[in-house]
C-alpha cells in the first residue's frame, strides 16, 4: 500500500500540480504505471473500490505509451506518414485524453479519501467494487467520445483547409468546430475546479488526522 500511496502523488504531481507534462515526469509516470499495474495483480493486494480506481488510472499511461513509442518510431526509422496532420492531431488527442482520465480518476481516489475520513460507515454502501468500476468505464467513455470529437473536429479542418470550396459537410464542420470550442473551454475550467477541490480534500484530510 505504501508503494501505490507514492504512485498516487506522483500522479498528483503530474496532473494537478504541474501546469503541463514535462519528459521527466511522463517518464517516471510510465515507470509508476507499469510497476503499480504488476503490484495489483499481486494475491496480497485485496480487491477494493481504491484498487479498481488506481488500476483504471495506471492503465490511462497506455495512451502516453502509444503516442511516445509512435513519435520514437517516425523519428528513428524516419517513417513517412501519409496523413501527417491526422496522425499529429490523434497522438495529441490521446495525450489529452490521457489527462483527463487521470484527473477525474484521482478526484474519484481523493473523494473517497474524503468518505473514508469522514463518512466511513455511512459511506460503505458507495466504496463498492462495482461502483468503482462502473464509475470508471463512464469516465472511460465520456473521454473517448471527447476524444472522438476532437479527432473530428481536427479532421475537417484539415479537408476544409484543402479544400475550402468543395466541402459537402459544411454544417458538420460548424457544429464540430464549435461543439469542440465549449468542450475545450469546459475542460478548462473543470480541470482548475478538480485542483482546487482536491487541494481542499486533502487540506480537511490532512488536518483531520493532525487533530487526531
Amino acid at each position: 500500500m505504501k508503494d501505490l500511496r507514492r504512485y498516487l502523488v506522483l500522479k498528483y504531481v503530474q496532473y494537478l500540480v504541474l501546469s503541463s507534462s514535462n519528459a521527466i515526469s511522463t517518464f517516471l509516470g510510465l515507470l509508476g504505471s507499469l510497476y503499480t499495474i504488476v503490484i495489483l495483480q499481486s494475491a496480497k493486494v485485496s480487491s477494493k473500490s481504491t484498487a479498481v480506481l488506481i488500476s483504471s488510472l495506471a492503465k490511462a499511461d497506455i495512451l502516453v505509451s502509444v503516442s511516445v513509442v509512435s513519435e520514437m518510431v517516425v523519428w528513428t526509422f524516419d517513417v513517412s506518414i501519409s496523413s501527417t496532420a491526422f496522425t499529429s492531431a490523434l497522438l495529441q488527442n490521446l495525450l489529452t485524453a490521457n489527462v483527463h482520465i487521470s484527473c477525474l480518476l484521482l478526484s474519484c481516489v481523493a473523494f473517497e479519501a474524503y468518505l473514508i475520513t469522514f463518512f466511513p460507515t455511512e459511506s460503505r454502501h458507495l466504496r463498492t467494487v462495482k461502483n468503482a468500476t462502473l464509475t470508471s468505464r463512464v469516465i472511460w467513455i465520456l473521454v473517448t467520445a471527447e476524444c472522438t470529437l476532437f479527432q473530428t473536429d481536427d479532421l475537417l479542418k484539415a479537408s476544409s483547409t484543402s479544400a475550402p470550396n468543395r466541402s459537402p459537410c459544411v454544417l458538420l464542420f460548424h457544429f464540430s468546430s464549435t461543439a469542440a470550442a465549449l468542450l475545450k473551454s469546459l475542460s478548462y475550467f473543470l480541470g482548475i475546479l478538480l485542483r482546487i477541490v482536491n487541494v481542499y480534500i486533502y487540506y480537511k484530510i490532512f488536518f483531520s488526522m493532525s487533530n487526531r
